[in-house]
């Protein structure tokens, strides 16, 4: 697959943001486009790119009908060779409002780990395919403006890391990406975000295609957070715990 175009790609979590931008830069190569999620209008305006080569399906990422959903509709192209995991959630929970804290939980880990489960599933009987996963700069360190956040994609860093290590001890030919952005422009960060080396948006889309098309294994967007995250696991946690963020 590295060798070619990836022919058929399916993406939970298309209706918006970068999982909305990377669906347009797919279809705009010639793919076959699956995308999925919870608001039907977006769906509708991607399909209406090409109305032959995209399918849609409504598919929230933490009902338990999820999986379902996702294997309906990537039998409705005839198979997949990727799937994008850009379904998530996220804010700034500085007072620890339970429910704020609940909900991304119960979307970026048990709905995550849900997604992930069919994935892997799905591409063992396949007999291979490769799994992206957007996740974020979020998971490297403990954030205190977003703890349930920064510890959901630092679970999904992990799980994503555990499940290539699990493909390869069982000869699975499964390949992982893990995308890690750092802040990007998209409605995930509000309406007027105001954050230190804020990303475009289709800039960031390209960047993610361009990794996802290498088949590379961790991909952090752009040059200035890798730095930083470099940076950030120098740090001793007696300074990291001191630090205004």
């Amino acid at each position: 697959m590295s060798s070619q175009k990836p022919k058929k790609v399916l993406i939970l979590g298309a209706s918006s943001g970068i999982g909305r931008e990377v669906a347009r830069l797919f279809i705009d190569m010639g793919c076959t486009v699956s995308v999925a999620a919870r608001r039907e209008t977006p769906l509708q305006e991607l399909k209406a790119i090409d109305p032959s080569r995209v399918e849609y399906s409504l598919v929230d990422v933490v009902a338990e009908n999820a999986a379902a959903g996702l294997q309906e509709l990537a039998e409705r192209t005839g198979g997949i060779d990727i799937y994008i995991h850009a379904a998530g959630i996220g804010s700034q929970n500085r007072v620890l409002d339970l429910p704020i804290e609940e909900k991304t939980v119960r979307t970026n880990a048990v709905g995550f780990m849900r997604a992930m489960n069919w994935a892997y599933h799905y591409f063992v009987s396949q007999g291979g395919g490769h799994i992206v996963v957007i996740s974020s700069i979020a998971g490297t360190k403990g954030l205190g403006p977003a703890p349930a956040y920064s510890a959901t994609k630092a679970f999904q860093a992990n799980y994503v890391e555990a499940l290539e290590q699990l493909a390869r001890q069982q000869g699975h030919p499964i390949r992982f990406t893990d995308i890690r952005p750092g802040f990007v422009d998209t409605p995930l960060l509000g309406e007027k975000p105001s954050y230190p080396m804020l990303m475009r948006v289709d800039d960031v889309a390209k960047s993610i295609v361009k990794a996802v098309m290498r088949e590379d294994d961790v991909k952090v967007i752009d040059w200035r957070y890798r730095i930083m995250v470099a940076l950030w696991r120098l740090l001793p946690r007696w300074i990291w715990k001191r630090m205004r963020i």
